[in-house]
Protein backbone atom coordinates (compact mmCIF):
# COMPACT_ATOMS: atom_id res chain seq x y z
CA UNK A 1 0.00 0.00 0.00
CA UNK A 2 1.48 3.21 -1.47
CA UNK A 3 1.73 5.87 1.44
CA UNK A 4 2.55 9.09 -0.75
CA UNK A 5 0.43 12.50 0.11
CA UNK A 6 -1.58 12.06 -2.98
CA UNK A 7 -2.46 8.02 -1.80
CA UNK A 8 -6.30 7.31 -2.52
CA UNK A 9 -8.59 5.99 -0.85
CA UNK A 10 -9.16 8.10 2.61
CA UNK A 11 -11.04 7.56 5.10
CA UNK A 12 -13.57 10.60 6.50
CA UNK A 13 -15.63 11.24 8.85
CA UNK A 14 -17.78 13.90 11.03
CA UNK A 15 -18.63 12.73 14.64
CA UNK A 16 -21.06 14.66 16.26
CA UNK A 17 -22.66 14.17 19.82
CA UNK A 18 -25.00 11.70 17.98
CA UNK A 19 -23.87 10.26 14.73
CA UNK A 20 -20.85 9.24 13.04
CA UNK A 21 -20.67 9.86 9.71
CA UNK A 22 -18.35 7.77 7.72
CA UNK A 23 -17.51 8.48 4.09
CA UNK A 24 -14.17 6.92 1.51
CA UNK A 25 -12.70 9.75 -0.61
CA UNK A 26 -11.79 7.81 -3.75
CA UNK A 27 -10.57 11.30 -5.77
CA UNK A 28 -9.74 14.70 -4.69
CA UNK A 29 -13.22 16.19 -3.40
CA UNK A 30 -15.27 12.55 -4.64
CA UNK A 31 -16.57 10.52 -1.75
CA UNK A 32 -18.51 6.81 -1.92
CA UNK A 33 -19.85 4.78 0.36
CA UNK A 34 -21.03 7.37 2.87
CA UNK A 35 -22.89 5.82 5.86
CA UNK A 36 -23.92 7.29 9.45
CA UNK A 37 -23.75 4.96 12.65
CA UNK A 38 -24.82 6.00 16.00
CA UNK A 39 -21.99 6.46 18.42
CA UNK A 40 -24.29 5.15 21.46
CA UNK A 41 -23.99 1.53 19.27
CA UNK A 42 -20.13 1.63 19.60
CA UNK A 43 -17.44 1.03 22.72
CA UNK A 44 -15.30 2.96 20.72
CA UNK A 45 -14.20 5.21 18.25
CA UNK A 46 -11.68 2.30 16.49
CA UNK A 47 -14.82 -0.12 16.97
CA UNK A 48 -17.18 2.53 14.86
CA UNK A 49 -13.94 2.86 11.99
CA UNK A 50 -13.49 -0.57 12.09
CA UNK A 51 -17.21 -1.62 11.28
CA UNK A 52 -17.46 0.94 8.92
CA UNK A 53 -14.35 -0.43 6.82
CA UNK A 54 -15.46 -3.80 7.02
CA UNK A 55 -18.90 -3.01 5.94
CA UNK A 56 -16.95 -1.80 2.73
CA UNK A 57 -14.62 -4.83 2.50
CA UNK A 58 -12.15 -3.21 4.34
CA UNK A 59 -10.08 -0.68 1.61
CA UNK A 60 -6.06 -0.33 1.96
CA UNK A 61 -6.55 3.33 3.34
CA UNK A 62 -3.26 5.28 4.46
CA UNK A 63 -4.55 9.05 5.58
CA UNK A 64 -8.08 9.72 7.35
CA UNK A 65 -9.33 12.65 8.95
CA UNK A 66 -11.85 13.38 11.90
CA UNK A 67 -14.17 16.03 12.24
CA UNK A 68 -15.04 15.98 16.28
CA UNK A 69 -17.83 17.49 17.95
CA UNK A 70 -15.33 18.59 20.86
CA UNK A 71 -12.36 20.89 20.97
CA UNK A 72 -8.95 19.28 19.81
CA UNK A 73 -6.47 20.57 22.03
CA UNK A 74 -3.11 17.59 21.96
CA UNK A 75 -3.72 14.32 21.59
CA UNK A 76 -6.13 13.36 23.94
CA UNK A 77 -9.93 13.55 23.00
CA UNK A 78 -12.61 13.47 25.54
CA UNK A 79 -16.21 13.98 23.81
CA UNK A 80 -18.55 16.62 25.02
CA UNK A 81 -21.81 14.96 24.37
CA UNK A 82 -20.98 11.22 24.59
CA UNK A 83 -18.64 8.72 26.00
CA UNK A 84 -15.94 8.02 23.92
CA UNK A 85 -12.49 9.33 24.79
CA UNK A 86 -9.10 8.66 23.11
CA UNK A 87 -5.81 9.51 22.08
CA UNK A 88 -5.46 10.38 18.67
CA UNK A 89 -2.05 8.53 18.24
CA UNK A 90 -3.29 5.53 19.53
CA UNK A 91 -6.26 5.69 17.88
CA UNK A 92 -3.92 6.14 14.47
CA UNK A 93 -1.48 3.22 15.53
CA UNK A 94 -4.68 0.90 16.10
CA UNK A 95 -6.17 1.39 12.72
CA UNK A 96 -2.97 1.32 10.71
CA UNK A 97 -3.01 4.60 9.30
CA UNK A 98 0.11 6.56 8.01
CA UNK A 99 -1.41 10.13 8.95
CA UNK A 100 -4.52 10.76 11.29
CA UNK A 101 -5.93 14.11 11.22
CA UNK A 102 -8.52 15.48 14.49
CA UNK A 103 -9.89 18.66 13.62
CA UNK A 104 -12.72 20.21 15.20
CA UNK A 105 -16.25 19.32 13.75
CA UNK A 106 -17.30 22.92 13.20
CA UNK A 107 -13.87 23.69 11.39
CA UNK A 108 -14.96 21.24 8.63
CA UNK A 109 -18.13 22.70 8.65
CA UNK A 110 -16.97 25.95 7.46
CA UNK A 111 -14.49 24.25 4.62
CA UNK A 112 -17.34 22.35 3.49
CA UNK A 113 -19.09 25.67 2.75
CA UNK A 114 -16.95 26.07 -0.55
CA UNK A 115 -17.99 22.99 -2.05
CA UNK A 116 -22.57 23.90 -1.41
CA UNK A 117 -23.88 24.20 -4.97
CA UNK A 118 -26.65 26.72 -4.87
CA UNK A 119 -29.39 24.36 -4.76
CA UNK A 120 -27.70 23.01 -1.21
CA UNK A 121 -28.44 26.52 0.43
CA UNK A 122 -31.57 28.60 1.20
CA UNK A 123 -31.22 32.27 1.61
CA UNK A 124 -33.49 33.64 4.62
CA UNK A 125 -33.12 37.61 4.41
CA UNK A 126 -30.24 39.88 3.81
CA UNK A 127 -29.00 41.30 0.43
CA UNK A 128 -25.91 40.72 -1.18
CA UNK A 129 -22.54 39.10 0.02
CA UNK A 130 -19.33 41.69 0.55
CA UNK A 131 -16.51 40.49 -1.44
CA UNK A 132 -13.77 39.12 0.63
CA UNK A 133 -15.43 39.31 3.94
CA UNK A 134 -15.38 36.65 6.58
CA UNK A 135 -18.47 34.10 6.73
CA UNK A 136 -19.94 32.53 9.79
CA UNK A 137 -20.76 28.99 10.15
CA UNK A 138 -22.77 28.70 12.92
CA UNK A 139 -25.31 25.28 13.30
CA UNK A 140 -27.51 23.60 16.23
CA UNK A 141 -27.76 20.06 16.82
CA UNK A 142 -26.97 17.74 19.65
CA UNK A 143 -24.93 20.67 20.53
CA UNK A 144 -24.17 23.80 19.07
CA UNK A 145 -21.66 24.73 16.52
CA UNK A 146 -19.39 28.10 15.65
CA UNK A 147 -16.68 28.34 13.03
CA UNK A 148 -15.91 31.24 10.49
CA UNK A 149 -13.76 31.34 7.58
CA UNK A 150 -11.26 34.27 7.48
CA UNK A 151 -10.20 35.48 3.38
CA UNK A 152 -6.86 35.35 2.72
CA UNK A 153 -4.77 37.47 0.11
CA UNK A 154 -4.54 34.61 -2.03
CA UNK A 155 -8.63 33.84 -2.40
CA UNK A 156 -8.59 31.09 -0.06
CA UNK A 157 -9.86 31.18 3.27
CA UNK A 158 -8.89 29.69 6.83
CA UNK A 159 -11.49 27.88 8.96
CA UNK A 160 -11.61 29.01 12.29
CA UNK A 161 -11.65 26.29 14.99
CA UNK A 162 -13.41 27.65 18.21
CA UNK A 163 -15.84 26.35 21.29
CA UNK A 164 -18.23 29.31 20.83
CA UNK A 165 -21.62 27.81 21.62
CA UNK A 166 -19.81 27.65 25.06
CA UNK A 167 -20.02 31.80 25.39
CA UNK A 168 -22.60 32.71 28.42
CA UNK A 169 -26.19 32.88 27.05
CA UNK A 170 -27.55 36.95 27.14
CA UNK A 171 -30.75 37.04 27.64
CA UNK A 172 -32.85 39.77 26.02
CA UNK A 173 -35.95 40.24 27.07
CA UNK A 174 -38.06 39.36 30.38
CA UNK A 175 -38.56 35.89 29.26
CA UNK A 176 -35.37 35.09 28.05
CA UNK A 177 -34.16 36.28 31.75
CA UNK A 178 -36.69 33.37 33.31
CA UNK A 179 -35.27 31.15 31.05
CA UNK A 180 -31.72 31.70 32.22
CA UNK A 181 -32.55 32.10 35.61
CA UNK A 182 -34.25 28.46 34.83
CA UNK A 183 -31.47 26.72 33.93
CA UNK A 184 -28.57 28.54 36.44
CA UNK A 185 -30.60 26.73 38.81
CA UNK A 186 -30.20 23.64 37.18
CA UNK A 187 -26.82 23.94 35.68
CA UNK A 188 -25.08 26.58 36.87
CA UNK A 189 -23.17 28.23 33.59
CA UNK A 190 -25.75 28.77 31.26
CA UNK A 191 -24.12 28.90 27.76
CA UNK A 192 -25.83 29.54 24.29
CA UNK A 193 -26.00 25.82 23.46
CA UNK A 194 -27.96 24.80 26.52
CA UNK A 195 -30.75 26.71 24.47
CA UNK A 196 -29.65 26.44 20.49
CA UNK A 197 -29.44 22.08 20.54
CA UNK A 198 -32.15 19.37 20.52
CA UNK A 199 -31.75 19.29 24.30
CA UNK A 200 -31.84 23.41 24.46
CA UNK A 201 -35.34 22.91 22.45
CA UNK A 202 -36.59 20.58 25.46
CA UNK A 203 -34.91 22.71 27.68
CA UNK A 204 -37.29 26.23 26.86
CA UNK A 205 -40.29 24.04 27.23
CA UNK A 206 -39.38 22.65 30.08
CA UNK A 207 -39.01 26.20 31.72
CA UNK A 208 -42.11 27.62 29.93
CA UNK A 209 -44.69 24.70 30.94
CA UNK A 210 -42.98 25.30 34.51
CA UNK A 211 -43.63 29.27 34.53
CA UNK A 212 -47.28 28.24 33.45
CA UNK A 213 -47.53 25.13 35.95
CA UNK A 214 -48.07 22.69 33.53
CA UNK A 215 -46.46 19.47 34.02
CA UNK A 216 -44.99 17.61 31.14
CA UNK A 217 -43.22 14.91 30.55
CA UNK A 218 -40.92 12.52 27.74
CA UNK A 219 -41.06 15.45 25.52
CA UNK A 220 -38.04 15.24 22.60
CA UNK A 221 -37.17 18.17 20.14
CA UNK A 222 -39.15 15.96 17.20
CA UNK A 223 -42.25 15.92 19.48
CA UNK A 224 -41.84 19.44 19.89
CA UNK A 225 -41.49 20.61 16.42
CA UNK A 226 -44.51 17.90 15.05
CA UNK A 227 -46.89 20.08 17.98
CA UNK A 228 -45.38 23.14 16.98
CA UNK A 229 -46.23 23.56 13.42
CA UNK A 230 -49.33 21.31 13.39
CA UNK A 231 -50.99 23.90 15.64
CA UNK A 232 -51.65 21.12 18.35
CA UNK A 233 -49.74 23.09 21.12
CA UNK A 234 -49.52 26.62 21.73
CA UNK A 235 -46.77 25.98 24.37
CA UNK A 236 -45.04 23.85 21.44
CA UNK A 237 -44.89 26.99 19.25
CA UNK A 238 -43.68 29.73 21.50
CA UNK A 239 -40.69 27.56 22.41
CA UNK A 240 -40.24 27.33 18.61
CA UNK A 241 -40.36 30.63 18.20
CA UNK A 242 -37.84 31.47 21.22
CA UNK A 243 -35.70 28.86 19.89
CA UNK A 244 -35.46 31.21 17.16
CA UNK A 245 -35.37 34.52 18.71
CA UNK A 246 -32.60 33.29 20.80
CA UNK A 247 -30.89 31.99 17.28
CA UNK A 248 -31.02 35.28 15.81
CA UNK A 249 -29.53 36.81 18.77
CA UNK A 250 -26.32 34.04 18.99
CA UNK A 251 -25.79 34.38 14.98
CA UNK A 252 -25.87 38.46 15.01
CA UNK A 253 -23.55 38.67 17.85
CA UNK A 254 -21.30 36.32 16.06
CA UNK A 255 -21.65 37.96 13.20
CA UNK A 256 -20.70 41.12 14.86
CA UNK A 257 -17.56 39.75 16.27
CA UNK A 258 -16.15 38.53 12.73
CA UNK A 259 -17.72 41.11 10.58
CA UNK A 260 -19.55 38.21 8.50
CA UNK A 261 -20.60 40.11 5.65
CA UNK A 262 -20.18 37.36 3.42
CA UNK A 263 -23.08 35.54 5.07
CA UNK A 264 -23.75 33.80 7.71
CA UNK A 265 -24.62 29.83 6.82
CA UNK A 266 -26.58 27.62 9.53
CA UNK A 267 -25.77 24.33 9.50
CA UNK A 268 -26.98 21.27 11.42
CA UNK A 269 -29.74 18.75 11.41
CA UNK A 270 -32.58 21.12 13.58
CA UNK A 271 -33.93 23.94 11.16
CA UNK A 272 -33.90 21.78 8.14
CA UNK A 273 -36.56 20.18 9.93
CA UNK A 274 -38.99 23.08 9.43
CA UNK A 275 -37.31 25.51 7.37
CA UNK A 276 -41.05 26.76 5.73
CA UNK A 277 -41.66 28.15 9.55
CA UNK A 278 -38.37 29.53 9.87
CA UNK A 279 -38.30 31.48 7.00
CA UNK A 280 -41.38 33.25 8.46
CA UNK A 281 -39.91 32.78 12.05
CA UNK A 282 -38.84 35.61 14.76
CA UNK A 283 -35.22 34.60 13.24
CA UNK A 284 -34.33 37.08 11.32
CA UNK A 285 -36.40 40.42 13.17
CA UNK A 286 -33.94 39.43 16.19
CA UNK A 287 -30.76 38.49 14.28
CA UNK A 288 -31.41 42.86 12.96
CA UNK A 289 -32.45 43.96 16.32
CA UNK A 290 -29.00 45.30 17.44
CA UNK A 291 -29.72 49.11 17.85
CA UNK A 292 -27.03 50.98 16.14
CA UNK A 293 -26.12 48.42 13.80
CA UNK A 294 -29.42 47.42 12.56
CA UNK A 295 -28.64 48.43 8.99
CA UNK A 296 -24.85 46.92 9.29
CA UNK A 297 -27.04 43.16 10.24
CA UNK A 298 -29.91 43.95 7.45
CA UNK A 299 -27.72 43.49 4.59
CA UNK A 300 -25.75 40.14 5.55
CA UNK A 301 -27.51 37.36 4.21
CA UNK A 302 -28.18 34.24 6.14
CA UNK A 303 -28.48 30.83 3.97
CA UNK A 304 -29.67 27.83 5.45
CA UNK A 305 -27.28 24.37 4.75
CA UNK A 306 -29.36 21.64 3.32
CA UNK A 307 -26.45 19.43 2.27
CA UNK A 308 -26.49 16.41 3.87
CA UNK A 309 -22.52 15.88 4.45
CA UNK A 310 -20.78 19.25 4.38
CA UNK A 311 -18.62 18.29 7.22
CA UNK A 312 -17.29 15.13 5.50
CA UNK A 313 -16.54 16.82 2.96
CA UNK A 314 -14.53 19.63 4.71
CA UNK A 315 -12.51 17.48 6.41
CA UNK A 316 -11.32 16.20 3.09
CA UNK A 317 -10.05 19.76 2.33
CA UNK A 318 -8.38 20.24 5.89
CA UNK A 319 -6.67 16.36 5.16
CA UNK A 320 -5.65 17.38 1.39
CA UNK A 321 -4.22 20.88 3.18
CA UNK A 322 -2.17 19.08 6.21
CA UNK A 323 -1.19 16.46 3.55
CA UNK A 324 0.55 18.92 1.26
CA UNK A 325 1.70 21.17 4.02
CA UNK A 326 3.21 17.70 5.71
CA UNK A 327 5.08 17.90 2.26
CA UNK A 328 6.40 20.84 1.57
Amino acid sequence: MSTAPNTYPRLLADIGGTNARFGLEVAPGQLESIKVLACQDFDTIVDAAKHYLKSIDNPSVAHAAFALANPVVGDWIQMTNHHWAFSVETTRQALKLTTLLAINDFTAQAYGISQLKDEELVQVGGTMCAIDAPKLVIGPGTGLGVSGLIPCHDGSYVALAGEGGHVSFAPFDNTEIMLWKYAKKKYGHVSAERFLSGSGLVLIHEALANREGIKVSNMTPELIGEQALSGKSALCRLTLDIFCTILGTVASNMALVLGARSGVYLCGGIIPRFLEYFKTSPFRVRFENKGRFDAYLATIPVYVVLAKYPGIYGVGIALENHLCKENV
